[in-house]
C-alpha cells in the first residue's frame, strides 16, 4: 500500500464484517459498530458484500477477528493490559472492548488512520479512553518507536492482532515485526492470519487466488509474502517465540461453524491459515 492514501482493501473487508452482521444468525463475530462505521454510504458495496457468491469470504472476515479476539481474551485471562492492533485499517474491537483494564492501541499508516478517524465521526462513534492512535509513517520510525512515544509500555505484557496485512508484507518487514513482539516479556502473543504458498493450493484454490489476486493488485496493495505451515513455523522460531498454533479451514469449520442450521462454513478451497505465536 502506498503511504500517502488510505487502503482499499480495509474498507472492502469492514463492508463484509458488516454484511455478517445483516446476513448470518447465530453470527460468528458479534459488531454492531461495524453497521454504523459503514452507514448508508457504501449501499453498493453491502450489496456486494451479501450476494451469496461472497458468502465464503464473508465468513472468512468474520472468523479471523473472532478468532484473534478470542485468543486476546485468552491473554487477558492471564494478565495481559495492553493490546496493539497492527495495521487497524477499519478494525472496531476497541469500540466495543469488553475489558475494562485492557488499553488499545491501534497502528496504521497516517492516512489511513486519518480517513478512519473523519468515518468514526461522521457516524458518531465515540473515541473510547482506552484507545490511543499511533500514525505510523515505517520509513521513518520503528515500530518499537511509534508504539514507545504513544506510551506503550514494553516493560509489560501484551498481545497483537495483525489481520488482513501479512500477505502485503515483505519477508523483512514481516520478519522485523515478528522481531519487536517477541522481544516482549513472556505472556506476549500475537495472532494474524496469512496466505498459503500459491504453488501449494487446489486447481480450484489456485483460481480463487489468483482472482482475489488481480483485484487487490488493481487497488494497488499486491499480494507479495505466502509461507506454507512449515516455513511460518520455522520464521515464529527464528524470531523467538517458545509456542504456536496455526489454524486451517476444517479446524476452523470444527471450532466455530460445527452444526449451524444455515450450513456456513468456511468452503474447500482453503487460501489461508490463521496463527498465534507466544513469547
Amino acid at each position: 500500500m502506498e503511504t500517502g492514501r488510505a487502503s482499499k482493501t480495509a474498507l472492502g473487508v469492514a463492508i463484509r464484517r458488516a454484511a455478517h452482521q445483516i446476513m448470518e444468525r447465530p453470527r460468528i463475530l458479534d459488531d454492531p459498530i461495524a453497521l454504523r462505521l459503514i452507514g448508508s454510504g457504501f449501499a453498493r458495496g453491502m450489496e456486494r458484500a451479501m450476494h451469496p457468491v461472497g458468502r465464503d469470504f464473508r465468513a472468512f472476515m468474520a472468523v479471523r477477528s473472532r478468532y484473534v479476539e478470542d485468543q486476546l481474551a485468552a491473554a487477558v485471562a492471564q494478565g495481559v493490559t495492553q493490546y496493539v492492533v497492527l495495521g487497524a485499517g477499519l478494525e472496531t474491537f476497541a469500540y466495543r472492548n469488553p475489558f475494562p483494564e485492557l488499553r488499545v492501541f491501534e497502528v496504521d499508516f497516517p492516512a489511513t488512520q486519518e480517513w478512519k478517524r473523519a468515518m468514526l465521526a461522521e457516524a458518531g462513534i465515540e473515541l473510547p479512553h482506552s484507545l490511543t492512535f499511533v500514525a505510523l509513517d515505517f520509513e521513518h520510525h520503528t515500530l518499537a518507536e511509534g508504539l514507545a512515544e504513544a506510551g506503550f509500555d514494553a516493560r509489560r505484557s501484551a498481545f497483537f492482532g495483525w489481520l488482513g496485512v501479512v500477505p502485503y508484507l515483505t519477508l523483512e518487514a514481516f520478519r522485523a515485526t515478528l522481531e519487536a513482539i517477541a522481544q516482549l516479556p513472556a505472556g506476549s502473543g500475537v495472532g494474524f492470519d496469512y496466505a498459503l504458498a500459491p504453488e501449494t493450493l487446489s486447481p480450484i484454490g489456485r483460481k480463487a487466488f489468483d482472482a482475489l489476486a488481480g483485484r487487490v493488485a488493481a487497488n494497488g496493495e499486491p499480494f507479495q509474502l505466502f509461507f506454507t505451515p512449515e516455513t511460518l513455523e520455522s520464521e515464529l522460531r527464528r524470531a523467538g517465540f517458545q509456542r504456536s498454533e496455526q489454524l486451517d479451514s476444517d479446524q476452523l469449520n470444527d471450532l466455530y461453524f460445527k452444526d449451524r442450521a444455515d450450513g456456513l462454513k468456511l468452503s474447500a478451497v482453503k487460501l489461508g491459515m490463521v496463527a498465534t505465536a507466544w513469547v
